[in-house]
């Protein structure tokens, strides 16, 4: 039983004698809960972009990443990125299935214990793979991704957060600058979405008009921006494991860098379309988010509005990748999170300032170009380039050997594509229906389309001639499947 007391201000005193704060703990807490929401957000976020056939089992991936992540963070996730007996790449098993983490002060912050820093960064590890593995949308098996998402976090996130936040990390040391993740979170993901959609594939269709759909459900796209923007004050403020001025900073520049980044993508989509997107703004939210994400406890607000500006730019642009090297990114998040979290790093090491970063009263740093520290960039950029090239190559290593592994290949078969992933791997839906006149029926194939200016499909205008009557009784219920 762990013995702890109290001292006379009512802060906790651990069985090691060290003090903690219980206002920086209750903080902590809370902002595990904001980033834990963000993850179903990233679900909402991409199930909406998608075609109906395809909504749910986004959303299903980003509940299944929260449980694989969690038992693989118990397991040994936890020690091999954050054992202070590490290597400068990675950890060891000091603190298998959480051994002896308890009270004693964490390697993040000696202001909260390891256990309360430890689950806080459980949703950092949980949050990271289910970015990446949007980039199977439409055309993967789900039972691998099982498999897929143990052994990339335990090959690929947790040596990357070993070398970036551990203190005997080969990053940390060498005085690199990463607030919240924007290697270990935002540049990985984003780097492995790229390396499974190679390996992938093109989608059917893909060139085609068939490809060319609107998303499926907008107001999912606004729920999930809602989620991952709210949750980001968590992400961001709660990285400073104490409720102070550093905090307050974090939060204001993260809700700034945000607001700046979805005007800019907007008007930038704006000048193309003459329409007010607001998938444009949202999209341009969260490139703002990623961007501040490394910066959001270095630099100020006026930095923070370049942050937004740069990455609403830079990754509107960086859509245009997928087009230039044929590569079928289905939801841009190469584009959004790998591009952007490397423009964050080159900000951060450009505008990172002592007096920021010291109004937690305990953090000392040299600052970027600012405060005339000119070695930072080059640091940041050594930080970036490992991370991308790091999680590409190991990323496509576990997909190429699961490939030859018995029933842990990705790739789903053309039926399944066809049908759509929701009814041929689930057997559910996210809605009571399915609209398969636009989804599953070439527009030449049937006698009425959808009315103009409406996304929703007539569902009576296909011809018996088109459609069997396959009933697959679930219960009292059928669902019509197209052949």
């Amino acid at each position: 039983m762990v013995n702890v007391t109290y001292d006379s201000s009512g802060d906790l005193i651990s069985s090691t004698g060290t003090v903690f704060n219980e206002g920086d703990i209750a903080w902590t807490l809370a902002s595990t809960a904001l980033v834990w929401i963000m993850i179903p957000g990233v679900g909402f976020f991409y199930s909406g972009l998608l075609r109906r056939k395809n909504a749910l089992n986004m959303i299903y991936l980003s509940m299944m990443t929260i449980g694989v992540v969690s038992f693989q963070w118990f397991f040994w996730g936890y020690s091999l990125a954050f054992s202070e007996t590490a290597s400068p790449y990675i950890g060891n098993l000091k603190y298998f299935a959480l051994q002896n983490v308890l009270d004693q002060p964490s390697i993040g912050s000696e202001r909260v214990p390891a256990i309360v820093f430890c689950v806080f960064q459980l949703m950092f590890a949980a949050i990271t793979p289910m970015i990446a593995i949007g980039a199977v949308a439409e055309r993967s098996r789900l039972g691998p991704l099982v498999a897929f998402v143990f052994a990339w976090s335990t090959l690929v996130y947790d040596p990357i957060a070993c070398w970036t936040w551990n203190t005997q990390g080969w990053s940390y040391v060498l005085g690199g600058l990463d607030f919240a993740g924007g290697t270990p979170v935002h540049i990985s993901s984003g780097t492995a979405a790229l390396a499974i959609s190679l390996y992938l594939g093109k989608r059917r269709g893909y060139g085609t008009e068939r490809l060319a759909y609107k998303p499926h459900n907008t107001t999912y796209v606004i729920l999930g921006t809602v989620f991952l923007w709210f949750g980001w004050f968590g992400f961001n403020g709660g990285s400073a494991l104490s409720a102070n001025l550093r905090a307050t900073e974090a939060c204001i520049v993260t809700n700034l860098a945000a607001s700046v980044g979805g005007l800019t993508w907007m008007f930038w989509d704006y000048r193309l379309e003459r329409k007010w997107s607001v998938v444009g703004f949202c999209s341009g939210a969260i490139s703002g988010l990623v961007a501040i994400t490394p910066g959001s406890g270095f630099v100020g607000a006026p930095a923070a509005v370049l942050f937004g500006f740069m990455a609403g730019t830079v990754c509107n642009f960086a859509t245009q990748l997928k087009f230039i090297f044929k590569f079928d990114d289905t939801l841009d998040i190469f584009a959004s999170h790998a591009i952007g979290g490397i423009v964050g790093n080159i900000l951060t090491g450009l505008f990172a300032q002592s007096s920021i970063a010291g109004a937690d009263g305990i953090t000392v740093i040299p600052g970027g170009w600012l405060d005339h520290n000119y070695r930072q960039l080059g640091i940041q950029l050594a930080d970036s380039v490992s991370g991308l090239s790091y999680s590409f190559v190991m990323t496509t290593i576990i997909l190429w050997i699961m490939h030859y592994i018995p029933g842990l290949r990705l790739r789903c078969d053309e039926e399944t594509e066809i049908l759509g992933v929701d009814d041929a791997e689930m057997g559910e839906f996210a809605y009571d229906y399915v609209g398969i006149e636009t989804e599953l029926v070439p527009r030449s194939e049937y006698n009425i389309g959808a009315s103009s200016g409406s996304r929703e499909p007539q569902h009576t205008a296909a011809t018996t001639s088109q459609i069997s009557e396959e009933k697959v009784l679930t219960g009292e219920e059928s669902v019509s499947r197209v052949q």
